[in-house]
């Protein structure tokens, strides 16, 4: 198998709509998820095609020397890792303005905040965004769920010739984000060595509520440290902070973020995952089924739907709460393959007034629990709960 073979049909098509009514798209995601890969097989659409890559010291230099080649340009236009040149901003918005625009602008980032802050600033309404990730079940098979669950959907992790290439890739993407990335962001002053201790920490809070001031005692650093640094995690699409629903339910609520890395693959690697036998036997092993799955049901949701976690001091919880409006739906993720109902999603069922709880687990069947409660199948997300979350 290789990457060449895995279809992104659904994502593909979706920003070449884009580039046909938009001046400008963006494509943002983690490094190495196939934002590059997916850009050149889309330019091939196009008779004019050029692209600046911002880690180019030469691109950068071409394009401040030349402040008006890119209104020169015809065609399609891509610039890779956008977030290196906030600058560029202002001129885009020139540019996406022009009457009739002869030019389509792709632009990538691997980093939100400059992106979006730029974007807010010099191009509301001028552009549209599209988060991608690593590979998902719905670009794969059913006979790819375990491997994809244990080496994550990274392209190079999973498409390795075995568990200990992709293992080995992994490690070395960890320590390219620490050594090379991180500090080209400036926001940490404190070291490649402390990054990995608190990302390692960050792994243990996986599919827990984040507690700030435990990792701040724990790392002898300051809390406005560790919010800047789970905010960093988050910024650059590694980990997913899940917000707390607070509406009033008459009931005392957990008021911080559930943490997830988002990749299950990174996950295993910061915990010393390295088969499916360490996975099965692993005391993390519900909390990354969890993760897993709650990943495939946001990416499935897209924009439609705000994601919260919710959960009592009493200890009542939803894994997932999706809202729309006055909809709400729930999700529970169990790791087992023969789910039950629990007296936590009763009670998240009343107080929330949910529509429906889908509970998503890695076995074959999908089935009724009620007429309130479906067991789902991860290999069923897109034939039962797509279509529920459309209606």
């Amino acid at each position: 198998m290789n990457q060449a073979i895995i279809s992104r049909d659904t994502l593909s098509q979706a920003v070449q709509h884009s580039l046909e009514t938009q001046p400008i798209t963006a494509l943002l995601g983690p490094r190495q998820c196939g934002k590059t890969f997916l850009a050149e097989m889309i330019s091939y659409r196009f008779a004019e095609r050029h692209w600046f890559d911002m880690e180019r010291p030469q691109d950068l230099f071409r394009l401040q020397q030349n402040p008006g080649l890119l209104e020169s340009l015809q065609g399609l236009v891509i610039i890779d890792e956008v977030q290196r040149a906030p600058e560029l901003f202002p001129q885009l918005r020139v540019l996406a303005d022009r009457r009739f625009p002869l030019t389509r602008f792709l632009i990538l980032g691997s980093a939100s905040f400059e992106l979006v802050r730029g974007a807010s600033e010099s191009l509301a309404g001028r552009m549209r965004f599209f988060q991608m990730g690593g590979f998902d079940l719905d670009e794969l098979t059913m006979h790819d769920q375990e491997q994809l669950w244990l080496r994550g959907g990274f392209p190079k992790s999973f498409l390795a010739l075995n568990d200990k290439e992709s293992w080995l890739w992994r490690e070395s993407f960890v320590d390219t984000f620490l050594m090379k990335d991180i500090p080209s962001y400036g926001l940490v002053r404190h070291g490649s060595m402390l990054m990995r201790r608190f990302w390692t920490m960050v792994s243990d809070f996986h599919g827990q509520s984040w507690n700030s001031s435990k990792l701040a005692s724990s790392l002898n650093i300051d809390a406005g440290t560790v919010k800047r640094y789970i905010d960093l995690l988050t910024e650059c699409y590694l980990v997913r902070q899940l917000q707390p629903w607070t509406e009033n339910v008459g009931k005392r609520i957990r008021r911080s973020p559930k943490i997830y890395l988002r990749d299950s693959g990174i996950l295993h690697s910061m915990l010393g995952i390295r088969s499916t036998k360490d996975l099965r036997d692993s005391p993390a092993f519900g909390a990354s089924w969890e993760g897993f799955a709650v990943e495939h049901v946001v990416k499935m949701a897209g924009s439609s739907f705000e994601a919260f976690a919710w959960e009592t001091l009493a200890g009542a919880e939803l894994d997932l709460l999706l809202v729309n409006g006055s909809r709400k739906i729930g999700f529970e993720m169990k790791a087992s393959e023969t789910p039950s109902t629990t007296k936590s999603m009763r009670i998240a069922a009343a107080d929330l007034n949910l529509e429906r709880i889908f509970v998503i687990h890695p076995g074959s069947a999908s089935h009724e629990l009620d007429s309130t409660i479906h067991v789902v199948a991860l290999r069923d997300l897109k034939q039962i709960v797509a279509p529920y979350l459309e209606g």
